[in-house]
């Protein structure tokens, strides 16, 4: 198991940027692969990105390539996710997930989850 902790939200107007983390407990983050994902208000959990266990590969829901970036720090436990040019609809809870398995998009592979940070973008 893997406690996951995220921070960096906030209100952000229109074409702004923001920077989440999630910051991971225990020694073995580097056997994770981490993810992003959001849910806005009466919508499903959708996937952001996700990067693999050393940081080599990355993937990214089509709506956001371009302007999201995943990162990952296996050294201070941290996985980041740096959003510019936001937009309204970016408004959401932003959750951070771990899963032992590799990369994924789905919601179903992933058993450990952060509590959630919200990012309202303002038009």
């Amino acid at each position: 198991q893997v406690q996951l902790v995220e921070s960096g939200g906030g209100l952000v107007q229109a074409g702004g940027s923001l920077r989440l983390s999630c910051a991971a407990s225990g020694r073995t983050f580097s056997s994770y692969a981490m993810a992003w994902f959001r849910q806005a208000p009466g919508k499903e959990r959708e996937f952001v990105a996700a990067i693999n266990r050393n940081g080599g590969r990355t993937d990214y829901e089509d709506s956001m390539k371009g302007r999201f970036t995943i990162s990952r720090d296996n050294g201070k436990n941290t996985v980041y996710l740096q959003m510019n040019s936001l937009k309204p609809e970016d408004t959401a809870v932003y959750y951070c997930a771990a899963n032992l398995f590799g990369l994924s998009r789905a919601v179903a592979a992933f058993g450990n989850w952060g509590q959630g940070t919200q990012v309202t973008v303002s038009s």
